[in-house]
């Protein structure tokens, strides 16, 4: 096997799929990338055998064959060489050479044929989405994902397809995320599956946007992405998410439409003093404007008053900052809608020109 081509050109494919490889492994070889060479095309691959990306360039110069290289070595190398560089990789018995201008590296490798393969995808749906829109979905719920949650179902993402609809929604039983996006022709069947935390991030740092179309394969234990450069699979969760939909507060009909920078820059003020431990600001809404205060074990405190397009009067209630600043980082309106019922009851956060994307957010006991 041997093949060459500028650094800048090997370093794209090389950072996609080197995060995928864990920095502990079980099997020796999970640390490595396949490597393959067919007919002028570079296929590299990296998996923790829950999730697997491959990722493909063209490359001239190139013998056919196929081993695999230890990952980061190799994408430490190639990411040190100078601008410019032409790298030639080359293997001689169970050595790997790599060579570029008057720098030269041995490494050592392991067969191809010890490298594991996953499952291939039956898939039971086909969707097309514009890479754009999956990458909006997932910026504006991700962030709502548990982290290590006992309730496992919830240390991940669902991908929701109904009814020529995509939504992603997100949740750690403190606050949901939810974004919707219509979908390129018809597509009557409706699914769930839960993308785990990892799937969900490595496919976040994949996606850059544009026109370009991706094709999701949607398989009873996996989801396949197809993209014209790389194919990204995961392992899916075996879980059932919760209903969502009934955790989205009905009857929130007191509302609250304020300038979303205004907010966000007086809440991350107010923060500043509020309990390191509960994160905890009160919100008091009376008409035309909208106060928050903050306040610690140290008997500091912290009051903003914010102008707000609202009726509403007399209505107090506790959050935590973190989630609201969340909330409202993740939408990109100019305005947004605060949806309140009374003080115990979840506020719905949304942009005041659009519904496609909306967050809820449980109320604090202060």
């Amino acid at each position: 096997m041997r093949f060459s081509l500028q650094r800048e050109v090997l370093l794209k494919p090389l950072a996609q799929v080197v995060n995928v490889v864990e920095r502990r492994q079980t099997l020796p070889v999970l640390a490595n990338l396949l490597v393959k060479v067919r007919d002028g095309q570079l296929s590299l691959t990296g998996t923790d055998l829950e999730v697997e990306m491959v990722a493909r360039t063209a490359v001239d110069d190139a013998q056919d064959g196929e081993t695999t290289i230890p990952a980061r070595k190799l994408f430490e190398i190639v990411r040190a060489l100078p601008d410019g560089s032409k790298v030639t990789i080359s293997q001689t018995g169970d050595k790997v050479g790599v060579q570029a201008g008057r720098s030269r590296f041995s490494l050592a490798s392991l067969p191809a044929n010890d490298f594991p393969s996953v499952d291939e995808v039956e898939a039971t749906e086909h969707v097309s989405v514009p890479e754009a829109s999956l990458k909006e979905l997932i910026e504006r719920t991700a962030f709502a994902m548990a982290q290590q949650d006992v309730r496992y179902y919830l240390n991940g993402l669902l991908f929701d397809l109904r009814d020529a609809t995509l939504r992603c929604v997100a949740t750690d039983g403190h606050r949901l995320a939810l974004c919707e996006a219509a979908l390129d022709g018809p597509s009557g069947s409706k699914r769930q599956i839960i993308v785990p935390r990892k799937g969900v991030q490595e496919l976040q740092r994949l996606l850059e946007g544009g026109d370009r179309t991706l094709e999701l394969e949607l398989g009873r234990n996996h989801i396949r992405v197809k993209r014209d450069d790389v194919t990204f699979t995961s392992k899916l969760i075996d879980g059932k998410f919760p209903d969502y939909e009934a955790v989205i507060p009905i009857g929130a009909d007191r509302e609250v439409k304020i300038d979303r920078e205004v907010l966000r820059a007086a809440l991350q003020r107010a923060s500043i003093l509020s309990n390191e431990k509960y994160r905890g600001v009160r919100v008091e809404v009376s008409p035309g404007q909208l106060r928050i205060s903050a306040h610690n074990p140290e008997q500091e405190e912290a009051q903003e008053e914010v102008e707000a397009d609202t009726h509403v009067d007399a209505l107090a209630i506790g959050f935590n900052v973190n989630y609201l600043l969340d909330a409202l980082s993740a939408l990109r309106d100019e305005h947004v809608v605060l949806q309140l019922r009374d003080a115990n009851s979840s506020a719905l956060v949304r942009g005041a020109s659009s519904l496609h994307a909306r967050h809820v957010v449980m109320p604090l006991r202060l």
